[in-house]
């Protein structure tokens, strides 16, 4: 019985020519070596099964190589490549770097450096996974690196570059490999299956290289692996099977089930996935990749990222059309948090299950608007309804007679505003004539149109008679006298109450004293402060102020207002306590020979 090699085995690439997707770095290799300008050490870095070690076998045949072509390609036919290929040369030494990382296992590659190379012009020394040694191995193996012997050269190969110290990185010449491609990994899967005549379907290759990640060994081995299964007879649904992978259309059912408001046919598609032994967790996470390749198609340029297999990409533009954005970036934000809550949840299928709940009902519970061309999301509430108001009767006008005892109604026209004035107790009468003044005017703008029309008769209204009432002889409708405002009446009552309040050692007293006085009228005036700490001291004693001028200036209708103005011109000098500092240094301006009278005695003052 013939013994059994595998895939990755017996395809492995012996020329650069066959290595799959890192032409990159062939090209660059080939170059060096047919122009004889090899570096002394080189670092191959990128993910697993991309090919740096391969590429490190081949540069290390081809180098000591006989009889190389024009390319700068191995021969394969003489004694040193057909031993390199049999596994005896002595002139390639490969170490695995995850076992042998001592210090000790280092200093044993360096001794063997020393010795020059029995046949061929260069000895070949690998180190896979590099970046397991430890940092004493790495500083053991700094100098040789950095000076080897001209007949020696270095191959790193490591999965994670950032492990490795940044004096082994400047040592190196570093080639970065890259991921192989989905297109690139099935060309070269169909080249295999017609050499080993395996009937495979391309949508079956094309699933199998997507699950593979860009990793071209995984997905030689899981062709093995599914060959054996299917006894050679590769299809896209025994793939699927084989794999645990869901099919596409069971998306798509879910799509429509969601679309439509399908619950219970979601919950029924979910339980016959549930049946075939899927996991919940593989199901959201296989839905939000659906969801985004949606999204994906619904840009022509961004169409490029759509991997999956080729009988699905129609489908897959054709839905994209009739699906909103909004819809589809909402749905990708419930599945992600389903999915991340998935491990936590205790009940598995409930926890899928809600999550199929909210994306049927998505539609429904969210509307995509547009304002000013922003998008925004809303959630559908009823409509607003307009608030009903109660009509509001109109007031028949009172006039005031001259009789408290004898008040009769005049009768108002429908063209007027009608207005309700009650006349004010004698009790409360002084306290509302300052509210009555202030309110005075706009009452003015809007009883002048009434008056208007309504004296076309030479009628006087009864805001005609409450005008001339407060009008005359500056009386407030009581028969006292307001007189007008006066400076130095005014600065001379103000005088006073500062003076009360620094007898009562009131702390809002320096903040009077401090303050402009500035008269505006007859019935106001204006006080000037510097700050807002002195407007609001005044501000509070405003009530107790309004009363005591009220009494001084027999002015009922005073009004005062607050203003700040950072004017210090006017003001008056206020002294200010010197600290121990500026004390010593007004005396040191004002008397040179103090300040060096400390400098010569080399004092220190105590602040």
């Amino acid at each position: 019985m013939e013994k059994f090699i595998v895939s990755a085995r017996k395809y492995r690439p012996q020329t650069f020519d066959t290595v799959v997707g890192q032409s990159h770095i062939t090209t660059t290799l080939k170059n060096a070596i047919k122009h004889q300008q090899l570096a002394h050490a080189f670092l191959f870095c990128g993910p697993r099964g991309v090919g740096k070690t391969t590429c490190a076998r081949i540069l290390a045949k081809t180098i000591n190589c006989e009889k190389p072509t024009k390319d700068g390609e191995a021969c394969d036919k003489c004694p040193s490549c057909l031993s390199f290929n049999e596994g005896t040369s002595m002139n390639y030494f490969e170490l695995d770097g995850a076992s042998n990382n001592s210090v000790d296992d280092i200093r044993e590659l360096v001794t063997q450096v020393r010795f020059v190379p029995q046949s061929g012009k260069y000895k070949v020394y690998v180190i896979d996974e590099v970046h397991m040694l430890s940092s004493s191995a790495f500083n053991a193996f700094l100098k040789t690196l950095e000076e080897p012997p001209p007949y020696a050269i270095f191959i790193l190969a490591t999965t994670e570059k950032h492990k490795i110290l940044p004096t082994i990185l400047s040592r190196c010449q570093i080639f970065d490999f890259k991921r192989i491609t989905t297109n690139d990994t099935v060309l070269h899967l169909e080249e295999i299956c017609k050499k080993e005549k395996i009937t495979a379907e391309r949508p079956a290759l094309q699933v199998i290289a997507q699950k593979s990640e860009g990793c071209l060994r995984d997905a030689l081995s899981i062709l093995d692996k599914i060959v054996s299964f299917t006894n050679g007879q590769l299809n896209y649904a025994n793939t699927l099977e084989h794999l645990n992978i869901l099919d596409e259309e069971c998306y798509f059912k879910l799509l429509d089930c969601m679309l439509q408001q399908d619950l219970s046919g979601a919950l029924l598609e979910y339980d016959d996935i549930n049946r075939k032994g899927f996991e919940g967790d593989l199901v959201l996470n296989g839905f939000a990749e659906f969801i985004r390749n949606l999204l994906v198609c619904k840009d022509e340029k961004a169409a490029v990222l759509l991997d999956v297999v080729e009988s699905f990409k129609e489908k897959y533009i054709g839905t994209a059309k009739d699906v909103s954005p909004a819809l589809l970036i909402s749905a990708l934000n419930i599945l992600n948090t389903a999915e991340i809550n998935y491990k936590s949840a205790r009940n598995k299928r409930l926890h899928v299950e809600l999550a199929l709940i909210k994306l049927c009902y998505l539609d429904q519970a969210i509307q995509l608007t547009t304002e000013s061309n922003d998008l925004s999301k809303k959630k559908v509430v009823e409509s607003a309804k307009t608030l009903a108001f109660r009509q509001i009767k109109p007031f028949a006008v009172k006039q005031i007679a001259a009789d408290k005892k004898s008040q009769k109604e005049r009768p108002a026209s429908s063209n007027e505003a009608k207005l309700i004035i009650e006349s004010p107790s004698l009790k409360n009468e002084e306290s509302k004539v300052a509210e009555t003044s202030n309110s005075y005017g706009k009452e003015k703008a809007a009883a002048k149109q009434t008056t208007s029309t309504s004296s076309t008769g030479n009628k006087i209204s009864a805001l005609d008679k409450i005008r001339k009432q407060y009008k005359g002889n500056g009386t407030n409708g009581n028969n006292n006298i307001n007189h007008p405002l006066q400076k130095e009446e005014l600065e001379s009552a103000w005088s006073e109450y500062v003076i009360h309040l620094k007898s009562a050692k009131n702390p809002a007293a320096q903040s009077f004293d401090l303050a402009v006085l500035r008269v505006k009228d007859e019935n106001s005036f204006e006080v000037i402060t510097a700050n807002t700490i002195e407007k609001q001291f005044i501000e509070q004693d405003r009530n107790q102020l309004f009363a005591v001028l009220h009494e001084k200036l027999q002015n009922k209708l005073l009004q005062f207002s607050v203003l700040i103005e950072e004017n210090n011109e006017n003001r008056p000098e206020v002294e200010l306590t010197l600290s121990s500092k500026e004390q010593f240094q007004k005396m040191a301006e004002l008397y040179p020979l103090v300040k060096e009278l400390k400098d010569r005695l080399k004092l220190d003052l105590d602040y």
